[in-house]
């Protein structure tokens, strides 16, 4: 996709804040950031939004104008950057992803099984696409981040609602649309695909997750197995830890006897070369990276792998995380985590 090949989420700015707070909302990203950002020799930022920032449980269907001015200003300082950008509603009305990381939220999403929030899903991308349909900057409208749902034919019901919506209000504006099971690569086979060269189809890759995710205190079964994986290289006791913890096996289990390497990062990213072979549909890697809690060499080799993948797929991509959110570019003062990484993420070589 033009001015949609190297990119950097924005998460923990509008999306996964630690609390509503405009003192935040101002001084997290501000436009020395995407100045920087576009020194790096990106061309876009993806930038995840919670809905409550655009409007209110107690005034459906009322924008939010203090929130939608930090929309504003970032889409100014792209402009003047010469960035693009991806709108993705990180968590809507009804939806969000990390309901399922918590035992204690886990199952309480009611979007896909309640009409009134779905008409206000489509609703609150009305008002989004009516505001920046003409946006200066070209921008893509990604409707949901990370499905998690046990069958995704509700998904596809409100895909199919949701696109015809938009397209009476913007029939030419790019709308990106993910899988199941967190835009996993799985997850694309099942997706409804529409006869429309504007809709873009997105995925996310953080695999092997026992690699990349290794230890992190929000995943049960990776904090509880403990073990270090280098890459490449074995994951250490897994028969065993699943021998004892059986209950991990369907998602741990097919990397038994397995090894963290070049060969199995191809192996999982096939099948979305093949969604894009099959259908002739834009594909694109909306998140990706590794932990910057691991062993700096390691992730570096990972990286390399699987930049060198998308490279030579013409797959355009956005790394998490700009800034902080355990996955950094930069950290709470603004500084370089690992220019290695970095440099690596931004070589057009």
């Amino acid at each position: 996709m033009s001015g949609f090949i190297d990119g950097v989420n924005l998460g923990g700015w509008l999306s996964q804040y630690r609390e509503f707070d405009h003192e935040h909302f101002r001084t997290f990203i501000t436009r020395p950031d995407i100045d920087r950002i576009a020194s790096w020799g990106m061309d876009h930022v993806r930038l995840p939004v919670d809905y409550p920032v655009l409007e209110s449980d107690d005034a459906i269907g009322v924008p939010v104008e203090r929130g939608y001015s930090y929309i504003d200003d970032c889409l100014q300082w792209c402009e003047a950057a010469d960035l693009a950008m991806i709108l993705d509603i990180h968590h809507a009305p009804g939806f969000t992803f990390t309901n399922e990381l918590e035992e204690e939220t886990r199952g309480v999403n009611s979007l896909f099984d309640d009409e009134s929030l779905q008409q206000r899903f489509i609703g609150l991308w009305e008002q989004i696409v009516r505001r920046y349909r003409d946006s200066r900057v070209p921008i893509i409208f990604e409707l949901l981040n990370e499905v998690v749902i046990p069958d995704v034919e509700p998904w596809n019901v409100l895909i199919r609602r949701t696109i015809p919506a938009i397209r009476a209000i913007a029939p030419d504006s790019t709308i990106m649309i993910g899988g199941n099971f967190n835009n996993g690569v799985p997850g694309l086979k099942d997706l409804v695909v529409f006869d429309d060269p504007k809709v873009v189809y997105t995925f996310h890759f953080y695999d092997p997750l026992l690699f990349t995710h290794q230890k992190a205190y929000w995943n049960p079964g990776l904090r509880e197995w403990g073990e270090t994986v280098s890459y490449p290289g074995e994951f250490p006791g897994l028969a065993e830890f699943l021998e004892r913890n059986p209950q991990h096996r369907a998602d741990f289990g097919p990397f038994v006897g397995r090894r963290a390497d070049r060969e199995l990062v191809a192996e999982i990213l096939q099948p979305a070369l093949d969604f894009a072979e099959r259908t002739g549909r834009e594909l694109y890697c909306g998140e990706f990276g590794v932990g910057d809690w691991i062993e700096p060499e390691n992730r570096r080799r990972w990286l390399a792998d699987f930049m060198g993948m998308l490279r030579e797929a013409g797959i355009g991509r956005a790394v998490w995380n700009y800034k902080q959110m355990d996955f950094g570019l930069v950290d709470a003062d603004g500084q370089v985590v690992d220019p290695e990484y970095l440099r690596i993420l931004t070589d057009a070589g």
